[in-house]
């Protein structure tokens, strides 16, 4: 039988990098990371003002407990940007331990809040934003993973802007409860995201065991079966796969119906976790981001600091679901409707 393509037939051969990664970590030197993963220290009246309104309303962000890098930027405001933060739900202890995540886990984590959806409302009000991402903890104590408080935090979001914010939520794979998902999905949100996080066969090495490429798969499937108006998922690099694991990963999540991929680098949060395999260059991250709008994609970020929450493809997703673009999406641009391309083009130059 003839062999299938491999990732360097999607590409020009000058686009090909010569190495998946040429920049091995040096775990005897302190400063082992590259110079492309370096970020300030966070800092600013808005970093401060963020900070003290989410300390008031008792919320938790993804930004603090996952040690993101981008945190700087995105509370700072940078670059023009309204200050925001992704908020994490359900509180900050998770029910899982994957190996990658600083987020503190428990088998018995405390009660959900009740007062939380009305509290998420009153911060985001206060940011004055359009486009916001929600995230959340991992709840398997709870008979439906937490998906009604989930969808009740979404719902009131809607309610308390008229509709007029759009709001990503990145989810559970509520242990493959498709009435769980069903409840997400009918909850009014714009974007539905689950991560697969890394490649099959790191699967077992990088998440919780609870967790599985098909399971998440087929999360993603029925969130688009149920009417999810976009679906998104993210893959981190440099845990130990190679590239044409990625572009195979990437050819089944689209087969999945997904319509939003992000890739980015794994960065170690403390030494009791997974240790980085490699760091990826962003010549490689720029080829990956190439095959997979060569998959039909409809909208792709990849590079180092990008992160599944990190506001990588607001501006484009603004502009299609503002348009109504994204109603019975085809592969790629295909069919989005007035403006997509236009969409596209100009969140590639923002």
């Amino acid at each position: 039988m003839q062999a299938g393509p491999n990732f360097t037939d999607f590409l020009p051969a000058s686009k090909v990098p010569a190495e998946y990664s040429v920049y091995a970590p040096n775990w005897k030197e302190k400063a082992s990371k590259p110079d492309w993963l370096k970020r300030t220290v966070p800092g600013g009246d808005k970093y401060v003002d963020i900070k003290a309104k989410l300390r008031e309303l008792k919320l938790h962000t993804v930004c603090e407990e996952a040690r993101c890098p981008n945190i700087g930027e995105c509370w700072g405001g940078g670059d023009g940007h309204t200050a925001t933060a992704t908020i994490m739900l359900m509180g900050d202890t998770c029910t899982r331990g994957c190996r990658f995540c600083a987020v503190k886990t428990s088998s018995a984590p405390p009660p959900l809040d009740a007062d939380e959806p009305a509290n998420v409302a009153k911060a985001v009000a206060a940011w004055g934003i359009d486009y916001v991402v929600l995230t959340s903890v991992d709840r398997d104590d709870l008979p439906d993973g937490g998906a009604a408080h989930i969808a009740a935090t979404i719902a009131g979001l809607k309610t308390a802007t008229d509709g007029g914010l759009l709001v990503e939520a990145l989810v559970p794979d509520f242990q493959g409860d498709v009435g769980a998902v069903r409840t997400i999905a009918a909850s009014g949100l714009d974007v539905y995201a689950h991560n697969v996080e890394t490649v099959p066969r790191l699967q077992r090495v990088v998440r919780d065991r609870r967790a599985n490429w098909e399971q998440s798969l087929a999360t993603l499937r029925a969130a688009k079966a149920e009417g999810a108006r976009v679906t998104k998922t993210s893959l981190m690099l440099g845990c130990g796969e190679n590239a044409d694991e990625v572009v195979d990963a990437m050819r089944d999540i689209r087969a999945a119906g997904v319509d939003v991929v992000t890739l980015g680098q794994y960065m170690r949060p403390t030494k009791r976790h997974m240790a980085v395999a490699e760091y990826v260059t962003p010549a490689t991250f720029a080829a990956l981001e190439a095959a997979a709008k060569d998959l039909g994609f409809l909208y792709v970020a990849a590079g180092p600091l990008v992160r599944s929450s990190y506001r990588a493809g607001e501006y484009f997703l603004t502009n299609v679901l503002r348009g109504g673009a994204a109603e019975g999406l085809g592969p790629g641009t295909q069919g989005l409707g007035p403006g997509a391309e236009q969409a596209a083009a100009a969140a590639a130059g923002a």
